[in-house]
């Protein structure tokens, strides 16, 4: 398993949210109604081969707004309507890419290749994700100044 997969985590998300949307994430303590019962879009992508994972990223829906306007270079109000929630899902899932992405290398870089899965996204309201037994679960979460997001990391033990 990755012994560090916090730091991994942390610094996937300070880096691309520093690069791409100029936001600083710190952070802050996983804790229970992280999210508040807000609406929410939770973006995943997998990976495979010697290291096997998904990485969830858990963020409110009016977040994932200001993510797409700041990432497309839009103001937060062209991204208020319903048909632009594609457009969201779109973004937030190339956001899990770049993040996943990130820490995808960084295992590799450790001789544990391996492949990224197609993103996908979950939108509702009080979503968790309840792991298979004998998955490894890391959370973090974050403060983005505009919004939180939690990032979930399930871990699978290869078998040898």
């Amino acid at each position: 398993m990755i012994q560090d997969a916090e730091l991994l985590i942390t610094a996937a998300v300070v880096e691309v949210f520093s690069t791409m949307l100029n936001v600083k994430a710190r952070s802050v303590p996983p804790v229970e109604g992280f999210l508040d019962g807000q609406p929410q879009i939770v973006s995943a992508v997998g990976f495979t081969g010697a290291a096997t994972g998904v990485v969830y990223l858990y963020t409110t829906a009016q977040f994932a707004r200001h993510i797409t306007a700041g990432l497309l270079g839009l103001s937060p109000a062209e991204i208020q309507t319903d048909e632009t929630d594609e457009m969201v899902n779109d973004t937030m899932g190339e956001i899990a890419n770049m993040v996943v992405g990130q820490i995808k290398s960084r295992i590799s870089d450790r001789g544990l290749r391996c492949v990224l899965t197609i993103p996908s996204i979950v939108r509702g309201s009080q979503l968790t994700i309840e792991p298979v037994s004998n998955t490894e679960r890391h959370r973090c979460a974050f403060d983005c100044g505009q919004g939180p997001l939690l990032v979930e990391m399930l871990l699978k033990p290869n078998e040898v």
